[in-house]
């Protein structure tokens, strides 16, 4: 799954960095609030599945492709029946979002990806690709739980830790790294509060990212699954 992740965040990022040199009449549609356009696309994706006979407008992923990246929106398969161009936020007209389906099974739901987050990530393989090419390993810092490390950021020539903005908080978030040198999005601030809502009911051994996806018009993008510990706070959950 991990390998995936290393192959689809290339190819995400390749696409977002070449929507970025669309035209200024194309930039302007960023300016319509997205929750608009995600209506817009749920409403297409709807109709589409209905027309179908249940089928998806979804991209082929393969099947270890991490599950909140695993559904993207195919917005060749809506226009021009359903919509006539891709929502100016979507990175294939220019934005920084990427549309994707979650629920598809039960209540296919549209969502966004941040690619933003992608991009970051991408800096930080960079130094690391240059960093293992003279060590042969990543600078690993602090294990955090079992396969899962801090990184040594000063040693990949950073003079602070690169931090991420959330979708979810607003607030700055860590990166880590597993034991295979993929790096990942910590999210555990956001499920610290997440999990202090008092209709939060979550169980040990439960993947708990979905409190972030049900409350936001998100999903918790490159990320390592993530459950909760005794004091029902959440931990990595390696299995």
């Amino acid at each position: 799954m991990r390998k995936r992740l290393f192959i689809v965040l290339p190819l995400l990022l390749l696409v977002f960095l070449s929507g970025c040199l669309y035209p200024e009449e194309k930039l302007s549609k960023n300016s319509v609030p997205y929750e608009t356009q995600i209506t817009s696309v749920q409403t297409a994706v709807d109709r589409f599945q209905e027309d179908q006979n249940g089928l998806l407008p979804i991209k082929t992923r393969d099947m270890e492709t991490p599950i909140y990246q695993k559904y993207p929106v195919d917005f060749n398969q809506l226009i021009p029946q359903y919509m006539s161009e891709p929502p100016g936020t979507a990175f294939e007209n220019g934005g920084v979002y990427l549309y994707v389906l979650v629920n598809v099974e039960n209540d296919p739901t549209v969502k966004l990806i941040d690619l933003r987050l992608a991009e970051e990530i991408r800096d930080i393989n960079i130094r690391l690709n240059v960093y293992r090419q003279s060590n042969g390993y990543p600078p690993f810092k602090e294990e955090i739980t079992r396969g899962v490390y801090t990184l040594d950021f000063e040693k990949l020539g950073y003079k602070e830790p690169p931090q991420v903005l959330s979708p979810f908080s607003n607030e700055y978030l860590p990166f880590v790294i597993d034991s295979n040198g993929e790096v990942f999005v910590d999210y555990s601030l956001d499920l610290y509060q997440a999990l202090k809502k008092e209709d939060v009911n979550v169980k040990a051994g439960e993947d708990i990212r979905y409190l972030l996806v049900e409350s936001s018009p998100f999903v918790p993008a490159f990320s390592l699954p993530y459950t909760v510990d005794d004091q029902y706070e959440p931990i990595f959950f390696i299995n």
